[in-house]
Protein backbone atom coordinates (compact mmCIF):
# COMPACT_ATOMS: atom_id res chain seq x y z
CA UNK A 1 0.00 0.00 0.00
CA UNK A 2 2.83 2.42 0.94
CA UNK A 3 6.24 1.92 -0.64
CA UNK A 4 9.25 4.09 0.19
CA UNK A 5 12.43 3.46 -1.82
CA UNK A 6 15.75 5.15 -0.93
CA UNK A 7 14.04 8.39 0.11
CA UNK A 8 16.31 11.23 1.22
CA UNK A 9 15.56 14.89 1.90
CA UNK A 10 17.98 17.75 2.47
CA UNK A 11 17.25 21.24 3.77
CA UNK A 12 20.12 23.74 3.34
CA UNK A 13 22.71 20.97 3.31
CA UNK A 14 21.18 19.34 6.41
CA UNK A 15 20.22 15.70 5.70
CA UNK A 16 16.81 15.25 7.34
CA UNK A 17 15.92 11.91 5.71
CA UNK A 18 18.77 9.61 4.75
CA UNK A 19 17.95 6.64 2.50
CA UNK A 20 14.62 5.49 3.94
CA UNK A 21 13.38 2.11 2.66
CA UNK A 22 9.98 0.88 3.87
CA UNK A 23 7.14 -1.30 2.60
CA UNK A 24 3.87 -0.96 4.53
CA UNK A 25 1.14 -3.39 3.52
CA UNK A 26 -2.67 -3.17 3.56
CA UNK A 27 -4.17 -3.37 7.05
CA UNK A 28 -0.94 -2.63 8.89
CA UNK A 29 -1.10 -0.19 11.79
CA UNK A 30 2.32 1.38 12.10
CA UNK A 31 3.72 3.56 14.89
CA UNK A 32 6.24 6.01 13.48
CA UNK A 33 8.25 7.12 16.50
CA UNK A 34 11.37 9.14 17.21
CA UNK A 35 12.50 12.24 19.08
CA UNK A 36 11.91 15.74 17.79
CA UNK A 37 14.10 16.26 14.73
CA UNK A 38 14.27 12.55 13.89
CA UNK A 39 12.56 13.13 10.52
CA UNK A 40 9.00 11.96 11.24
CA UNK A 41 7.19 15.11 10.13
CA UNK A 42 9.37 15.45 7.03
CA UNK A 43 8.57 11.87 6.03
CA UNK A 44 4.85 12.51 6.56
CA UNK A 45 5.02 15.63 4.38
CA UNK A 46 6.75 13.62 1.66
CA UNK A 47 3.98 11.02 1.88
CA UNK A 48 1.44 13.80 1.37
CA UNK A 49 3.30 15.08 -1.68
CA UNK A 50 4.25 18.40 -0.08
CA UNK A 51 8.02 18.04 -0.56
CA UNK A 52 10.27 17.07 -3.42
CA UNK A 53 12.81 14.41 -2.44
CA UNK A 54 15.33 11.92 -3.69
CA UNK A 55 14.10 8.35 -4.20
CA UNK A 56 10.52 7.25 -4.78
CA UNK A 57 7.28 7.07 -2.79
CA UNK A 58 4.08 5.41 -3.96
CA UNK A 59 0.74 4.96 -2.24
CA UNK A 60 -1.33 2.24 -3.88
CA UNK A 61 0.99 2.49 -6.87
CA UNK A 62 0.66 6.26 -7.35
CA UNK A 63 3.13 9.05 -6.64
CA UNK A 64 1.91 11.54 -3.99
CA UNK A 65 4.01 14.25 -5.60
CA UNK A 66 3.00 13.74 -9.22
CA UNK A 67 -0.54 12.36 -8.78
CA UNK A 68 -1.44 14.30 -5.68
CA UNK A 69 -5.17 14.71 -6.30
CA UNK A 70 -5.70 10.99 -6.86
CA UNK A 71 -3.53 10.00 -3.90
CA UNK A 72 -4.99 12.48 -1.40
CA UNK A 73 -8.44 11.25 -2.35
CA UNK A 74 -7.48 7.97 -0.67
CA UNK A 75 -5.76 9.49 2.37
CA UNK A 76 -7.23 10.72 5.65
CA UNK A 77 -4.80 13.02 7.46
CA UNK A 78 -4.77 14.49 10.96
CA UNK A 79 -1.91 17.00 11.42
CA UNK A 80 -0.06 17.53 14.69
CA UNK A 81 -0.65 21.29 14.53
CA UNK A 82 -4.12 22.40 13.37
CA UNK A 83 -4.00 24.82 10.42
CA UNK A 84 -4.93 28.47 11.20
CA UNK A 85 -8.13 28.38 9.14
CA UNK A 86 -10.52 31.33 9.49
CA UNK A 87 -13.27 29.43 7.66
CA UNK A 88 -16.43 28.82 9.75
CA UNK A 89 -16.78 25.26 11.01
CA UNK A 90 -19.92 24.51 9.01
CA UNK A 91 -18.33 25.77 5.81
CA UNK A 92 -15.16 23.79 6.50
CA UNK A 93 -17.16 20.58 6.90
CA UNK A 94 -19.04 21.20 3.64
CA UNK A 95 -15.76 21.96 1.85
CA UNK A 96 -13.99 18.86 3.19
CA UNK A 97 -16.99 16.63 2.43
CA UNK A 98 -17.17 17.97 -1.11
CA UNK A 99 -13.51 17.19 -1.77
CA UNK A 100 -13.89 13.50 -0.98
CA UNK A 101 -17.54 12.94 -1.91
CA UNK A 102 -18.63 12.29 1.68
CA UNK A 103 -22.02 13.44 3.04
CA UNK A 104 -21.36 16.32 5.49
CA UNK A 105 -23.70 14.66 7.98
CA UNK A 106 -21.28 11.75 8.29
CA UNK A 107 -18.58 14.12 9.54
CA UNK A 108 -21.07 15.81 11.89
CA UNK A 109 -22.07 12.43 13.35
CA UNK A 110 -18.45 11.39 13.92
CA UNK A 111 -17.75 14.71 15.63
CA UNK A 112 -20.75 14.13 17.90
CA UNK A 113 -19.42 10.70 18.89
CA UNK A 114 -16.19 12.43 19.92
CA UNK A 115 -18.18 14.89 22.04
CA UNK A 116 -18.26 17.85 19.65
CA UNK A 117 -21.72 19.18 18.76
CA UNK A 118 -21.24 20.95 15.44
CA UNK A 119 -24.57 22.77 15.55
CA UNK A 120 -23.38 24.92 18.45
CA UNK A 121 -20.19 26.06 16.69
CA UNK A 122 -21.13 25.95 13.00
CA UNK A 123 -20.70 29.71 12.57
CA UNK A 124 -17.52 29.97 14.61
CA UNK A 125 -14.18 30.29 12.74
CA UNK A 126 -12.13 27.11 13.03
CA UNK A 127 -9.13 29.09 14.30
CA UNK A 128 -11.13 30.24 17.36
CA UNK A 129 -11.91 26.72 18.59
CA UNK A 130 -10.07 25.22 21.56
CA UNK A 131 -7.25 22.76 20.89
CA UNK A 132 -9.43 19.80 21.80
CA UNK A 133 -12.32 20.96 19.61
CA UNK A 134 -10.00 21.44 16.63
CA UNK A 135 -8.57 17.96 17.11
CA UNK A 136 -12.00 16.33 17.30
CA UNK A 137 -13.14 18.08 14.14
CA UNK A 138 -9.98 17.17 12.22
CA UNK A 139 -10.34 13.53 13.27
CA UNK A 140 -14.00 13.52 12.20
CA UNK A 141 -13.03 14.96 8.79
CA UNK A 142 -10.21 12.43 8.32
CA UNK A 143 -12.29 9.42 9.35
CA UNK A 144 -15.39 10.70 7.57
CA UNK A 145 -13.98 9.80 4.16
CA UNK A 146 -13.56 6.27 2.82
CA UNK A 147 -9.78 6.53 2.99
CA UNK A 148 -7.61 3.48 2.38
CA UNK A 149 -4.70 5.15 4.18
CA UNK A 150 -4.85 7.07 7.46
CA UNK A 151 -1.86 9.26 8.39
CA UNK A 152 -2.25 10.51 11.94
CA UNK A 153 0.33 12.85 13.51
CA UNK A 154 -0.03 12.85 17.33
CA UNK A 155 -3.79 12.35 16.75
CA UNK A 156 -4.97 12.10 20.36
CA UNK A 157 -2.67 14.68 21.94
CA UNK A 158 -5.43 17.19 22.78
CA UNK A 159 -8.24 14.75 23.50
CA UNK A 160 -9.81 14.19 26.91
CA UNK A 161 -9.99 10.55 28.15
CA UNK A 162 -13.59 10.04 27.02
CA UNK A 163 -12.84 11.33 23.53
CA UNK A 164 -9.76 9.10 23.41
CA UNK A 165 -11.94 6.06 24.14
CA UNK A 166 -14.21 6.96 21.25
CA UNK A 167 -11.22 7.65 19.01
CA UNK A 168 -9.89 4.14 19.66
CA UNK A 169 -13.34 2.72 18.85
CA UNK A 170 -13.36 4.64 15.55
CA UNK A 171 -9.92 3.28 14.67
CA UNK A 172 -11.11 -0.24 15.49
CA UNK A 173 -13.98 0.22 13.03
CA UNK A 174 -11.44 1.02 10.30
CA UNK A 175 -8.81 -1.56 11.28
CA UNK A 176 -9.80 -4.08 8.60
CA UNK A 177 -10.03 -1.72 5.64
CA UNK A 178 -7.34 0.94 6.16
CA UNK A 179 -3.57 1.12 6.46
CA UNK A 180 -2.62 3.38 9.38
CA UNK A 181 0.56 5.35 10.03
CA UNK A 182 0.48 6.94 13.48
CA UNK A 183 3.31 9.34 14.26
CA UNK A 184 4.36 10.13 17.83
CA UNK A 185 7.52 11.00 19.76
CA UNK A 186 6.40 8.73 22.64
CA UNK A 187 5.86 5.01 22.06
CA UNK A 188 3.56 4.64 25.08
CA UNK A 189 1.06 7.00 23.40
CA UNK A 190 0.52 4.66 20.46
CA UNK A 191 1.98 1.22 21.30
CA UNK A 192 -1.39 -0.35 22.03
CA UNK A 193 -2.86 0.88 18.73
CA UNK A 194 -0.39 -0.72 16.34
CA UNK A 195 1.03 -4.01 15.08
CA UNK A 196 4.36 -2.61 13.85
CA UNK A 197 6.82 -0.04 15.22
CA UNK A 198 9.21 1.97 13.05
CA UNK A 199 11.68 4.29 14.78
CA UNK A 200 13.57 7.08 13.06
CA UNK A 201 16.74 8.70 14.36
CA UNK A 202 18.81 11.27 12.47
CA UNK A 203 16.78 10.57 9.35
CA UNK A 204 17.43 6.81 9.33
CA UNK A 205 15.31 3.79 10.25
CA UNK A 206 16.89 2.38 13.42
CA UNK A 207 14.08 -0.01 14.38
CA UNK A 208 11.44 -1.85 12.35
CA UNK A 209 9.69 -4.47 14.44
CA UNK A 210 6.39 -6.32 14.62
CA UNK A 211 4.49 -6.21 17.90
CA UNK A 212 1.88 -8.52 19.34
CA UNK A 213 -1.73 -7.67 18.57
CA UNK A 214 -3.10 -8.56 21.99
CA UNK A 215 -4.99 -5.32 22.65
CA UNK A 216 -8.63 -4.99 21.67
CA UNK A 217 -9.10 -1.35 20.61
CA UNK A 218 -12.61 -1.29 22.05
CA UNK A 219 -11.81 -2.92 25.41
CA UNK A 220 -12.07 -1.07 28.73
CA UNK A 221 -10.17 -1.52 31.96
CA UNK A 222 -12.08 -1.26 35.24
CA UNK A 223 -9.51 0.44 37.49
CA UNK A 224 -9.46 0.55 41.28
CA UNK A 225 -6.68 2.44 43.06
CA UNK A 226 -5.99 2.58 46.80
CA UNK A 227 -3.51 5.16 48.11
CA UNK A 228 -1.74 5.56 51.45
CA UNK A 229 -2.86 9.16 51.93
CA UNK A 230 -4.92 11.76 50.11
CA UNK A 231 -2.89 13.88 47.71
CA UNK A 232 -4.13 16.94 45.82
CA UNK A 233 -1.89 16.41 42.76
CA UNK A 234 -2.94 12.76 42.38
CA UNK A 235 -6.59 13.72 42.87
CA UNK A 236 -6.32 16.29 40.08
CA UNK A 237 -4.64 13.79 37.76
CA UNK A 238 -7.27 11.11 38.39
CA UNK A 239 -10.10 13.63 37.97
CA UNK A 240 -8.65 14.35 34.54
CA UNK A 241 -9.20 10.68 33.74
CA UNK A 242 -12.76 11.01 35.09
CA UNK A 243 -12.11 8.79 38.10
CA UNK A 244 -14.50 8.95 41.05
CA UNK A 245 -13.37 9.37 44.67
CA UNK A 246 -14.90 6.50 46.67
CA UNK A 247 -13.22 7.14 50.01
CA UNK A 248 -12.05 10.62 51.01
CA UNK A 249 -9.20 10.62 48.51
CA UNK A 250 -7.97 7.15 49.50
CA UNK A 251 -9.93 4.98 47.06
CA UNK A 252 -10.50 5.81 43.38
CA UNK A 253 -12.44 4.01 40.66
CA UNK A 254 -12.77 4.62 36.94
CA UNK A 255 -12.60 3.24 33.41
CA UNK A 256 -9.54 3.35 31.16
CA UNK A 257 -9.58 2.55 27.46
CA UNK A 258 -7.62 -0.65 26.89
CA UNK A 259 -5.53 1.06 24.21
CA UNK A 260 -4.66 3.80 26.72
CA UNK A 261 -3.25 1.47 29.38
CA UNK A 262 0.41 2.40 28.91
CA UNK A 263 -0.35 6.10 29.00
CA UNK A 264 -2.44 5.61 32.16
CA UNK A 265 0.21 3.50 33.89
CA UNK A 266 2.81 6.11 32.95
CA UNK A 267 0.73 8.75 34.71
CA UNK A 268 0.22 6.57 37.79
CA UNK A 269 3.95 5.77 37.97
CA UNK A 270 4.58 9.39 38.94
CA UNK A 271 2.71 8.68 42.19
CA UNK A 272 4.05 5.16 42.79
CA UNK A 273 5.07 6.00 46.34
CA UNK A 274 1.45 6.77 47.25
CA UNK A 275 -0.20 3.73 45.66
CA UNK A 276 -0.78 0.75 47.97
CA UNK A 277 -3.00 -1.25 45.61
CA UNK A 278 -3.82 -1.08 41.89
CA UNK A 279 -6.33 -3.37 40.18
CA UNK A 280 -7.05 -3.38 36.43
CA UNK A 281 -9.73 -5.71 35.12
CA UNK A 282 -10.24 -5.87 31.36
CA UNK A 283 -13.75 -5.79 29.92
CA UNK A 284 -13.98 -6.75 26.24
CA UNK A 285 -17.30 -5.87 24.54
CA UNK A 286 -19.05 -8.86 23.04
Amino acid sequence: MIRIDSVSKTFRRARVLDGIDLDIGPGERVALIGSNGAGKTTLVRCLLGEYTHEGAITIDGRSPRHERTQVLGQVGFVPQLPPPLKMPVGQLIDFAAGLCGTPPQRIVELAARLGLEVATIADRPFVRLSGGMKQKLLIAIALGRDARVLILDEPAANLDPQARKVFFELLAERAQDATMLISSHRLNEVASLVNRVIELDMGKVVLDDRVAEDVNLTSLLQARITVRRADAALAKALAGWQFVDRGEGLLWEGLVAGADRLRFLGMISRYAGLVSDLQLTEQVPS
